[in-house]
């Protein structure tokens, strides 16, 4: 009847009761949906589960008839304990959440190159071919100032490798002021004296000449470094010699870009790309493929060709290399349509608030309180500094941050002035669908508060780093 308290939840009788009928996991594991679910996610994590829902089922949390349905629920959708998250922060690069989300045509070429492929075979020939090719011809059709290019596992990684090879044992001369610390508390001057070179600061943190630069080059000179403080800005006094100042040195000008334009950006006048880079001078100039570029997670290197093949034949590269995944969602991302990051960058904040009006009109006639609101997006992951989009987005009681996160699938979003908020320009808009049902699915309905102004808090970066 309704009202009785629940008795397996109580009595020891009705407890035993239900071990006595709890099917045995072979048994269990037989249910053809769990065969099926067996042959695509291991039958190891299948009966895990089924261990799980069998405890739970002692516990007298339900009766044992509906073990199999408890466990057909709680398999998840992979084998891989990544969660997909959806991310509302406003942070088009968030650096916790993998950086820069692939295109279709990228994740469709991860999918074909998952089983064999040509990765180092001329099918013509039959005989061996250069791994990475046609990721490097992308690259060079794309960036024409570049004579060759190569690939290696992370931008940091780039960095390693061309110190390694053109200055181990000898000196980088760098700006003091382009010392930076990058992601995870790992530091630039760290991970160069690591590979045996000695670093030869020039300058002060605000202000740096050609002729601090030309004083310090030297026999012992390795290359000129030049850094993009691409996570931070100085401002005030300050001045820094650029590329084409320190082109004609005598020796190499390396130079990293960061945040990982091929070419210049309209939107983002102020971050350096690779082919304006190679125009002015530099010899070499390096970056990270996972975030302005928004492919996966690699470090490019491009510049000229005799410093560039020195650098492909170093034991270390080996290494660093890359795999046929990242090569093929590489090659996809340079060719392929705009992906992810640069619709977002480029989304019309109109549209933006007519979707979030849309979407809280819908959410507030099913009782939820929720409310449209202005609010501005940043680029993250160490690139653009102090940069801010206008942007909309969804306003929620602060409880619904929480509870959106545990969500499936999961909603991560930002609590500024009590609010949680749901930044739009981060979400694509064929998943405003997915977004509503999450939003449903918490009920955000718990004492309404107040509708908040039409303007929010300026959005904080996430943390960042190359």
């Amino acid at each position: 009847m309704e009202g009785e308290p629940d008795r397996t939840r109580t009595d020891p009788d009705v407890r035993d009761d239900v071990r006595r009928h709890l099917p045995r996991t072979d048994t269990v594991l037989a249910e053809p949906r769990l065969v099926a679910a067996a042959g695509r996610l291991g039958r190891g994590l299948v009966k895990a589960v089924v261990a799980q829902v069998q405890q739970r089922a002692r516990a007298g949390e339900f009766p044992a008839a509906e073990v199999v349905e408890r466990v057909v629920a709680a398999l998840p959708a992979t084998a891989s304990t990544l969660r997909p998250v959806l991310n509302a922060t406003g942070v088009l690069l968030h650096t916790n959440l993998g950086r820069a989300p692939l295109s279709q045509a990228a994740l469709d070429a991860l999918l074909a190159a998952g089983g064999t492929t040509d990765v180092e075979l001329d099918l013509a020939t039959g005989l061996r071919s250069r791994r990475g090719r046609p990721a490097f011809e992308a690259l060079l059709e794309r960036v024409p100032a570049a004579q060759a290019a190569h690939v290696v596992n992370n931008g940091a990684a780039a960095l390693v490798l061309a110190a390694t090879v053109l200055a181990r044992g000898r000196e980088i001369v760098v700006g003091r002021g382009e010392l930076v610390e990058i992601g995870d508390g790992f530091r630039l001057p760290d991970l160069l004296v690591s590979t045996g070179a000695r670093l030869r600061e020039v300058g002060t943190t605000n202000r740096t000449t050609r002729a601090d630069y030309a004083a310090a080059v030297g026999p012992e000179t390795g290359f000129v470094l030049k850094v993009h403080p691409s996570n931070f800005r100085v401002t005030g006094f300050t001045s820094q010699a650029g590329v084409a100042e320190l082109a004609g040195l005598g020796v190499p000008v390396v130079a990293d870009i960061g945040s990982g334009l091929l070419t210049p950006e309209p939107a983002l006048p102020d971050e350096p790309d690779a082919a304006t880079w190679l125009r002015a001078g530099a010899d070499l100039v390096t970056a990270s493929g996972d975030k302005l570029l928004g492919g996966p997670q690699c470090g490019l290197l491009l510049g000229r060709a005799d410093l560039v093949e020195r650098l492909a034949r170093h034991p270390l590269a080996r290494a660093l290399r890359v795999d046929k995944l990242t090569f093929a969602a590489l090659e996809a991302t340079v060719r392929g349509p705009a992906p992810p990051v640069r619709l977002a960058l480029h989304a019309d904040p109109r549209r933006l608030r007519e979707r979030a009006a849309r979407l809280a009109a819908d959410l507030r006639a099913d009782g939820l309180d929720v409310h449209a609101v202005d609010s501005e997006a940043v680029i993250g992951g160490g690139g653009a500094p102090g940069v801010t989009l206008p942007s909309a987005a969804l306003s929620l009681p602060a409880s619904c941050a929480v509870l959106l996160r545990r969500a499936t699938p999961a909603v991560l979003g930002r609590v500024e002035s009590g609010r949680c908020l749901l930044n739009l320009r981060t979400v694509p808009e064929e998943s405003d669908p997915t977004l509503a049902a999450a939003i449903r699915q918490v009920g955000a309905t718990a004492a309404p508060e107040p509708a908040p102004p039409r303007t929010e808090t300026t959005l904080a970066p996430s943390p960042t780093g190359r």
